[in-house]
Formats: structure tokens, C-alpha cells, sequence
């Protein structure tokens, strides 16, 4: 290799470097200075410092024995929908994508358009539609609208999941069902076994997207008492005459400590299903 070669190649390998370093601080930094913050005395979230001068863990106290937040409870509101939503999306997601997958029917091309076209809008255009049907149903101001249309939802974003089961060999199905395996059999006891990196990262994903909503759980949740955390946080910093950020900090931080731990303990099973499922359309 000559040296110019060589020297080129050494200041692209320092470029990328330098990308990698300046992307990992702009990511970190933030979620820093949120932690920081939390931590840091009195009520302003501005600082000219990064690392305050003393400690106190008086915020997520106060995040909890202050009845007017109700933070406890809008954190158990917060956690049943997602739970929920992630249990109802992996097996609607699931279910429909395999039959869509596996199976040759009359419309099965009409459906499968109809879902790309359909996904390709942003969900709060449909936000009026949806407040009008679950008027007419009574479920204004209830979990269960929640977790209904974030289930029915998620359906849209399936595409991954088909995309896995394409790759999966038809002659799995065909030697199981010579020895006598009904459809469901093969589903259960073939498919599913195979699909634990799919599995996790549709759980994943609903779990972590039911967590965070806020415009949708904004339009639908009326009382106090049934607010999730975002619409919760929101209220807390609503106003300009509200000066609780490091209330807010900690609040938040918080809120990241159950995704933060999915996505470590996961991690592996989640590149895994993504990857699988967009080897094949």
C-alpha cells in the first residue's frame, strides 16, 4: 500500500471516529444533564455547571409523598396499559402476520395493499375518527380505550413480523402436517419456538410505544387519577409560571428506567428480530 493510500485511509478512519465520538456525546449529554439535574437542589433545571455542588434525593421524594402529582398512580397506569398492549399486540401482530404469511386466500393481496397505503398516513390523522367511536362506545376516559387502539394499531406495523415468517422454509409446515400436525400445532409448536427474537422485539416495541404516548392518551384520559406519566409530566411543566423541572428531571428519569433495562436485558433478541424479519419482504 503506498503512502498516500495509507494516509488517506487514516483520516477516514479519524473521521469516523469523530462522527461516532460527536453522535455518542449529543445522545449522552442530554440523558446526563436530566440525571444531574434531578439530583441538583432547588427547582431550576438551568445550571452553570454540569455536576451540581451538592446531592439530594428530595425531587423523587417528593414525586411520591406529594398527593397533588399523584405520581404512584399515573406510574401504575402508566405500566398496566403498556403491559397490556404488549401482551394483545404480540399475539394480534403475531396471528395475523402468520395467516398473511403462510396462507393464500381472496384478498389476501387487497390486505396486504390496503395496510401499506394505510400505514404510510400518520395515526393522528385518524384521532377524531377514534374519539367519535369510542364516544359512542362509553370508553372516553378509560385504560381499556388505551389499550385497544394502541392493540388494533399495531397491527399496521407488521411488516417485519411477515418478512420473518417469509424466510421461515415452507417444508416445516409440509413435514409436520404429514405427521399429523394441525394448523395450530405447527403455529405452536414449530413457529412460535422459532420466533422468540420476533417475539421480543414486537413486545418491545408495543411496550415501549403504549409507555411514552402522549397525544393519543392526552385526546382520550379526562381524570387525574387516570393519567399515564407522560400526560402526568406534561401537566407538571404546563404551565410558564411552573417552575418544577427538576421535579421533572426526576420524573423522567424514572419513567426511562424500565425501557432502559428491557433494552439491556434484550438487547441480543431485539438486533436479532430486526434483522430476521427485514431479510425478506
Amino acid at each position: 500500500m503506498s503512502t498516500g493510500s495509507k494516509t488517506r485511509s487514516v483520516i477516514g478512519l479519524t473521521l469516523k471516529y469523530f462522527v461516532l465520538i460527536a453522535l455518542a456525546v449529543s445522545a449522552i449529554y442530554p440523558a446526563l444533564w436530566i440525571v444531574l439535574s434531578s439530583l441538583r437542589p432547588g427547582s431550576s433545571l438551568f445550571s452553570e455547571r454540569l455536576i451540581p455542588d451538592t446531592f439530594t434525593l428530595a425531587h423523587y421524594r417528593e414525586l411520591f409523598n406529594n398527593k397533588s402529582f399523584m405520581y404512584g398512580q399515573w406510574y401504575i397506569n402508566t405500566l398496566k396499559i403498556a403491559t397490556l398492549t404488549m401482551i394483545f399486540s404480540t399475539i394480534l401482530i403475531t396471528l395475523s402476520m402468520y395467516a398473511l404469511s403462510r396462507f393464500r386466500f381472496r384478498g389476501r393481496q387487497g390486505i396486504l395493499t390496503s395496510m401499506l397505503v394505510l400505514g404510510m398516513f400518520p395515526g393522528f390523522m385518524s384521532m377524531i375518527a377514534i374519539f367519535i367511536f369510542l364516544l359512542q362506545l362509553n370508553l372516553l376516559d378509560t385504560h381499556a380505550a388505551l389499550v385497544l387502539v394502541y392493540s388494533a394499531g399495531s397491527v399496521m406495523g407488521g411488516f417485519v413480523v411477515k418478512g420473518f415468517y417469509d424466510t421461515i422454509p415452507r417444508s416445516l409446515d409440509e413435514a409436520a402436517r404429514i405427521d399429523g400436525a394441525t394448523h395450530l400445532q405447527v403455529f405452536v409448536k414449530i413457529m412460535l419456538p422459532l420466533s422468540k427474537p420476533m417475539l421480543t422485539y414486537v413486545a418491545l416495541t408495543s411496550f415501549t410505544g403504549a409507555w411514552v404516548d402522549f397525544i393519543f392518551a392526552r385526546l382520550v384520559l379526562r381524570s387525574k387519577e387516570n393519567w399515564t406519566l407522560a400526560v402526568g409530566m406534561w401537566d407538571l411543566v404546563n404551565s410558564f409560571q411552573n417552575s418544577n423541572f427538576t421535579l421533572f428531571a426526576a420524573g423522567a428519569v424514572l419513567i426511562a428506567v424500565p425501557i432502559t433495562l428491557l433494552f439491556f436485558f434484550l438487547q441480543r433478541f431485539l438486533v436479532q428480530g430486526m434483522m430476521s424479519g427485514a431479510s425478506k419482504g
